[in-house]
């Protein structure tokens, strides 16, 4: 056996369920866990996941197909983390229908793998809709389900990525569970203070400047879309490093957006010296929220998507531009992932 191969071994071991493009996957490698399978139903995302991945057997298909004991390789007789990233949607605070959301049954997902796996600690990563009251009868279900397989679900760690050194204001909701003779991982506190976190200047600064439809001959993911000569218009008069829509003449005022405050956001610049804001499958478009870069008259590009959600640049994505952005919006910042890595690895180093 090869030094590589003994040395993955001896790794504390984690499987990732609802595994997407791979970060949660990334974060928990850099934080010494040897990933040893994965699922995940989107094509596309598992497309990406294999490219970065390729060691990790990996199961494209519906979770509720899987059977738990399939993703335990031949030589592994236990696993010591199960992640679960279940759908984020039906906890969102735009999603009317909540509870009534077919997909907000994914996460219980998680009891039959930890039936099936026992692993030491489970680790929930979602939005902060899980814990709202209109959500509460999912949340006791989880723990009422979990105690009954002898483990206790810890606090929610209520977190905003932008605290752990992330360049981006993403709010989020960790949960640890452990067995009853484990000790429940808990986040380290911020890293980064309010006065002192990571901004959109660190993070893309050094990229090369880009006007509307022009691309880096170095980066493939590096290139701005092609604006209409309206939008192009509109962004002109959208002051640099933090501008917003409510800068534009009224001649150049969408329709809908005239004598109201609302989406404020849209058409609006990032700024260079605070966070970007929260990032979504709609990163990078200026119709959907303030992705317009702090200073060139265009939106973002995927490199710069990617930076903010602190993804490596020699991290591979497959699919078209639209599906890059998903992958992209949809995923648990990287560097958000270590840090719960590292919490867990902790927890695992403990003996029962």
């Amino acid at each position: 056996m090869t030094r590589n191969k003994t040395s993955a071994n001896m790794k504390p071991t984690a499987i990732d369920l609802f595994c997407g493009c791979g970060a949660m996957t990334e974060g928990f490698k850099r934080a010494g866990f040897n990933i040893i399978s994965a699922v995940d139903s989107d094509r596309i995302a598992c497309a990406t996941y294999r490219k970065n991945h390729p060691e990790v057997l990996l199961y494209q298909d519906d979770i509720i197909s899987v059977d738990p004991l399939l993703l335990l390789s031949a030589n592994r007789k236990k696993v010591d983390v199960v992640i679960v990233c279940a759908p984020c949607q039906p906890f969102s605070s735009l999603n009317r229908f909540k509870t009534k959301d077919e997909r907000a049954m994914l996460i219980f997902e998680s009891i039959r793998f930890a039936k099936k796996l026992s692993p030491r600690i489970i680790v929930f990563e979602n939005v902060f809709g899980l814990i709202t009251s209109s959500c509460q009868s999912i949340l006791k279900k989880l723990q009422s389900d979990l105690l009954s397989l002898g483990y206790k679900l810890g606090s929610p760690h209520m977190i905003n990525a932008a605290d752990y050194a992330v360049p981006q204001r993403r709010r989020r909701c960790v949960m640890f569970a452990a067995k009853k003779t484990g000790i429940i991982p808990h986040l380290p506190p911020p890293v980064t203070p309010l006065g002192d976190r990571q901004t959109v200047h660190e993070a893309i600064s050094n990229l090369q400047p880009l006007n509307s439809g022009q691309s880096s001959p170095n980066d493939i993911l590096h290139f701005s879309r092609n604006h209409t000569k309206k939008a192009l218009l509109r962004m002109k008069h959208i002051p640099e490093d933090g501008g917003s829509r409510f800068s534009l003449p009224p001649e150049l005022e969408l329709a809908c957006h005239k004598g109201t405050k609302s989406y404020p956001d849209v058409y609006g610049r990032m700024k260079w010296k605070d966070v970007a804001p929260t990032l979504t499958t709609g990163c990078t478009d200026i119709t959907r929220g303030r992705f317009m870069h702090p200073r060139d008259n265009r939106a973002i590009t995927l490199r710069e998507a990617a930076r903010l959600q602190t993804f490596p640049d020699s991290y591979e994505f497959t699919g078209s531009p639209s599906d890059i952005a998903t992958q992209i919006g949809n995923a648990v910042p990287v560097l958000l992932a270590e840090t719960i890595g590292l919490a867990a690895l902790n927890s695992v180093k403990h003996k029962r």
